[in-house]
């Protein structure tokens, strides 16, 4: 059966065509809980929480060939709530990546919570998640342009906020 024949079945509350959906976007969803939360715990906790969130509204699914997507993007929201809990705990890739070095994790976690959620969530689909931008603006429903455009923000952000408090060193 193919998956957008699956996604339809789904939507249509067929359960073992809801079980092979999940079974098919596990991994992907793990990944993206996994990228944000960086604890396996809270990723399992998280793909039970998001599965149960997804069977109660896939009926309002309009377009199977999106339901990856959907799912990914119920998990982010899933996730951004957690981070708000939460202290969060964020890598340095993220300024190497646009040519910075930061000594502290707790000054890229500040830089980090500076930028607002978008901005947040971007970072964390590029950079952690390693997203390509078409499905980033996929998953947003954005252009491409528009992610790009997003992104270089995001980072010119990043790179100002932490030239203002001396927090960093150019590459």
């Amino acid at each position: 059966m193919e998956e957008e024949e699956v996604a339809s079945n789904a939507i249509k509350r067929d359960e073992q065509a809801f079980i092979q959906l999940m079974q098919l976007h596990k991994e992907d969803l793990y990944r993206t809980a996994f990228a944000f939360l960086k604890n396996e715990h809270d990723a399992v906790e998280a793909m039970q929480e998001v599965t149960f969130r997804a069977y109660e509204k896939i009926y309002t699914v309009k377009e199977p060939k999106y339901m990856k997507t959907w799912l990914i993007r119920i998990m982010m929201n899933y996730c951004q709530d957690q981070l708000k809990k939460k202290k969060r705990f964020i890598s340095n890739e993220v300024l190497q990546e646009a040519g910075y070095s930061v000594d502290s994790t707790m000054e890229l976690e500040e830089a980090i919570a500076s930028l607002t959620s978008d901005e947040q969530q971007l970072i964390f689909l590029k950079y952690f998640q390693g997203t390509k931008i078409k499905e980033i603006a996929e998953i947003k429903k954005i252009p491409e342009g528009t992610v790009k455009s997003r992104l270089h923000t995001a980072l010119k952000s990043l790179r100002s906020f932490l030239a203002e408090k001396g927090d960093v060193d150019h590459v």
